[in-house]
């Protein structure tokens, strides 16, 4: 049994981590992204997903890299790219239940647009869990790795690092929550990329891992 007793702050990536990768929803939104880099860029699909790899690379996301090599509207690309169906999704309420009993507030940082996120954590069915999500757009577009949206992120919600656990896919963005304190959680296997010792945790299912977790002042 794990035992995070200590937590007060319960953070959630959402795309991947609050649901299993194979329900395939973020191959849809990769689809997507890649055919907007096609259009926007006037690049062939492969050398467009070279250059997409490229931008989540160096800036976070490829809006970011967009952002910062062409002119394009971020509204416009946001809306686009996240106009998928929500079909693959399906609702949890064994989530749900594990989310609920989790002392103190919890939380959704994501790198995803605000009204995604939304429709999202409508089609789990885990809405009413969360006391807040941070959407790109509530960090002005500046993605998770930044050390500057976490500062926001927790300026906006108030709460102590120390006493927070991150729940993510991506080992990179594990790092800044680790340097400010946080108890890190990776979900999966981290895509492939290099891990570290800024892991505190590795599970490869989150609803398996909240389901084991113990807290030393529960109710007898």
């Amino acid at each position: 049994m794990i035992d995070l007793s200590h937590v007060s702050a319960w953070v959630f990536d959402m795309d991947d981590t609050l649901y299993p990768r194979e329900q395939g929803l973020m191959q849809l939104v990769q689809a997507r992204i890649n055919a907007y880099v096609v259009e926007a860029v006037g690049l062939d699909p492969v050398s467009a997903r070279v250059l997409q790899r490229q931008f989540l690379d160096e800036h976070g996301t490829t809006l970011a890299g967009l952002m910062a090599n062409y002119t394009i509207d971020p509204d416009h690309f946001l809306h686009d790219v996240h106009d998928v169906p929500m079909d693959g999704l399906e609702p949890n309420p064994r989530l749900v239940e594990q989310l609920m009993r989790l002392p103190g507030r919890r939380f959704v940082f994501t790198n995803g647009a605000r009204e995604y996120a939304g429709r999202v954590l409508d089609r789990l069915g885990v809405t009413g869990c969360f006391d807040g999500v941070f959407a790109i757009e509530d960090a002005d577009l500046t993605p998770k790795p930044a050390p500057s949206t976490f500062r926001h992120f927790i300026e906006r919600f108030r709460f102590e690092p120390r006493q927070a656990a991150f729940f993510e896919d991506s080992p990179r963005n594990l790092e800044p929550a680790k340097a400010l304190g946080m108890t890190t959680v990776l979900i999966g296997d981290g895509h492939g990329k290099p891990l570290g010792d800024h892991i505190d945790h590795i599970a490869p299912d989150l609803l398996d891992f909240l389901t084991d977790l113990t807290f030393k002042d529960a109710a007898a």
